[in-house]
Parts: C-alpha cells; structure tokens; sequence
C-alpha cells in the first residue's frame, strides 16, 4: 500500500526521485500514465495488468469507453528506477500533468500520483475544506 506525500523536484532532463518509501514496492519498474486531475498515475505491474483485465471488459460499443481508453493507454509508459532513485518522465506526460520542476509524489493506496507541486497544493487546499462533508457521503467509517 502507498502512503505519504514527497516533494521532489524534476531536474532539466525530466528525471524525478521515487520517494525511497515507494521504491521497494514498485520493484524497480513501474507503469506511468495519465491520470485524472492532471496527475499522473504510477502502478506496480502487477496492479497495472489487473487494471488491464479489468478495463478490456469495458464495452466498446460506449464512445466514452473507447475515449478513456485511449487516453489511458496511449499515455502509459513502462519507466524503470536508476542507481540514484530516479526515473525519466516523457515529455507527453510532463506536459500533460504541467510538470516543470517542483513536483509532489503522493500514495493512494494501490498507485502512486505525480503532481506540478502548484496544482496539488491548489487541489489540497480546495478539497480540504470539503474533506468532512467528502467523507460524510462516501465513507461509514464503523468507528
């Protein structure tokens, strides 16, 4: 399971340190894609082929379906941790999340997210006046 939040920053050649926490878990390699909220999304491969299995039983007959799909998949790459912790980000997807160099890597739970450190501070503080009411409508904690 993935936890925590990281501030890192992306060096000129789009490489960025994989919190040392998240490193054992994702076994040196890992797949990036694109997320929701203009983040990236990290997954284990094993969590990243159930994921797979999952949405190729997505209907094809649904425009929105084919849409996500695509976007999903042809943003995804397979990047692997160098000797220094780091691993390359394609310009595609630094571009999409509007990575430049301060950067937040967070766990949620089975993947990791890549956030511009200016839009998850933005979302953070937005979301955390909501975070009662959030939680109210989708969570019985049974405490």
């Amino acid at each position: 399971m993935f936890m925590g939040e990281f501030k890192h920053q992306l060096d000129a050649k789009g490489r960025l340190i994989v919190p040392s926490k998240f490193r054992d878990d994702l076994n040196g390699q890992f797949i990036i894609t694109r997320g929701l909220d203009q983040c990236l999304f990290g997954y284990t491969l094993e969590e990243w082929a159930q994921i797979e299995k999952r949405m190729s039983a997505l209907p094809l007959t649904k425009k929105d379906a084919r849409k996500f799909m695509r976007m999903f998949f042809s943003g995804a790459t397979e990047v692997e941790v160098d000797k220094q912790g780091r691993i390359n980000i394609p310009t595609n997807l630094r571009e999409y999340a509007d990575l430049t160099k301060e950067c937040t890597v967070i766990g949620v739970s089975h993947r990791i997210e890549i956030w511009s450190t200016e839009k998850w501070d933005s979302f953070y503080e937005e979301s955390e006046s909501h975070y009662e009411d959030i939680a109210e409508e989708l969570i019985d904690f049974d405490l």
